[in-house]
């Protein structure tokens, strides 16, 4: 009987899926919430700031938490005063209990793609968080001076705060870090694919991958991956959400890799299966990465 029973739940869903039912993600509604407020209420600056702001703000010693979420060897051979080091990973879901909320935090990483993801999550999270253009490697380290005001000497945490973050939020969050574990070493570590990989995948045509512009419409008009669909990053952008496929693995692109860092951050979220090509489209500023870098084409 039993067997019966589970036989016609079967034959539902499948009739569902052929009918163009979409079975939605059970994800919480604070977390929902948190990822359309992220989304909606989008400055300017796309939480962004640039790398030469960013040295002349530290510079001229104005008020910031600086996070540095490079792994802690890198950090311990140099980086911007002050900074304080939690690396990529569980390291900060477990500290967030420890960082300002009355302090604009900047966050830097080695290009600018993993510290998109955290920026996202930490402000989904209730803090004010930016990340600096480019990173450390193709930014920061870039900049005239910089030297003058990079340390070697380690900096602590501060202590515990008493810190109130949506419970829901706060567990989707940690959910997500401890992902990472479980794509370490694979195409998709670090919630990222390399333009290799992503290129060997189109090439094959997989029915099971999908490519996501989130490049300007105009930018995307002159030439786009092919068969990759438009949904340009801004204010606003969470209302097209639901036009992606939710059994997919959507590869998201923007110019560099960072606003798709963003991208990623919330709709896996949201419960889709979403990873950032490296380097994105490519641009002279990030050369040697990023799909045309590489040599790959566009289409129009």
């Amino acid at each position: 009987m039993k067997s019966f029973g589970f036989k016609w739940v079967a034959i539902f869903v499948v009739l569902l899926l052929v009918m163009g039912v979409s079975i939605s993600f059970a994800v919480a509604e604070p977390v929902k919430d948190a990822v359309n407020r992220y989304f909606s209420n989008m400055p300017a600056d796309t939480y962004k700031i640039g790398e030469k702001e960013f040295v002349a703000k530290v510079e001229a010693n104005e008020p910031m938490f600086i996070l540095d979420i490079r792994q802690a060897d890198v950090y311990a051979k140099g980086h911007i005063k002050g900074a304080v080091n939690l690396a990529w990973g569980t390291d900060i879901s477990d500290n967030l209990s420890k960082l300002p909320k009355n302090k604009t935090i900047m966050v830097y990483c080695y290009t600018g793609q993993t510290a998109g993801q955290t920026v996202a999550l930490l402000n989904m999270a209730g803090f004010n968080a930016k990340s600096v253009n480019l990173g450390w490697d193709l930014g920061i380290s870039k900049v005239d001076g910089v030297a003058d005001v990079t340390e070697t000497k380690a900096n602590p945490l501060p202590k515990a705060i008493s810190l109130k973050i949506q419970p829901q939020v706060k567990k989707a969050i940690v959910q997500y870090y401890q992902g990472l574990d479980r794509v370490k070493g694979s195409t998709y570590a670090n919630y990222k694919i390399s333009e290799a990989d992503a290129k060997a995948l189109l090439d094959k045509k997989d029915p099971g991958v999908i490519f996501l512009s989130v490049r300007k419409a105009e930018d995307f008009a002159k030439g786009h991956i092919e068969g990759a669909i438009n949904i340009p990053f801004g204010k606003g952008m969470e209302q097209k959400f639901h036009s992606l496929p939710q059994d997919k693995k959507i590869i998201v692109y923007c110019y560099t890799g960072q606003t798709a860092g963003q991208t990623v951050a919330g709709l896996r979220m949201l419960g889709y299966d979403a990873v950032s090509m490296n380097g994105g489209t490519g641009m002279p500023t990030n050369a040697p990465q990023g799909w045309v870098n590489k040599g790959y084409p566009l289409v129009k």
